[in-house]
């Protein structure tokens, strides 16, 4: 079990840079002048491809704690009872983090198609949410407040 818990964290670690970093893209992708297409085309290819990496990585970082949540499901009081919300908590917010990167598609998708029109302080703010998100997931299974 010690061997899928260490991957499982190089891969949400690993899947995370990836969240953290596209919206960053997305900052410089909103502040590019009209003008410069080939600054934009630049941009775009890096978001492309990081969100095809950072898609890959969210698969097994997933597919890990799955694995992980079935073999403690059958270690007795596991998942039942009193002190064992922040495991529901937790999976929310992988659920979350599924969305999140959801909307990173999106928001590519319309940069590509020329629609997009917030601006670089949204996506400043629009960078925060990952880094909530791994915040909570990691305050959720070490502290376990509920």
């Amino acid at each position: 079990m010690l061997w899928v818990k260490s991957f499982h964290i190089v891969f949400v670690a690993s899947w995370f840079a990836g969240l953290f970093y596209l919206p960053r893209i997305f900052v410089n992708l909103a502040m590019v002048d009209p003008q410069s297409t080939a600054e934009r085309e630049r941009l775009l290819l890096m978001a492309t491809k990081l969100l095809r990496f950072t898609s890959m990585l969210s698969w097994p970082a997933v597919l890990l704690g799955i694995w992980l949540l079935v073999m403690l499901w059958q270690v007795p009081g596991f998942g039942h009872g009193p002190g064992n919300g922040w495991m529901y908590s937790k999976l929310v917010v992988v659920v979350l983090a599924i969305v999140y990167q959801e909307l990173c598609a999106y928001r590519l998708r319309r940069f590509k198609a020329g629609t997009e029109h917030h601006g670089h302080v949204w996506f400043r703010w629009f960078n925060e949410i990952p880094v909530l998100l791994l915040l909570a997931a990691v305050i959720l299974v070490v502290v376990k407040p509920f």
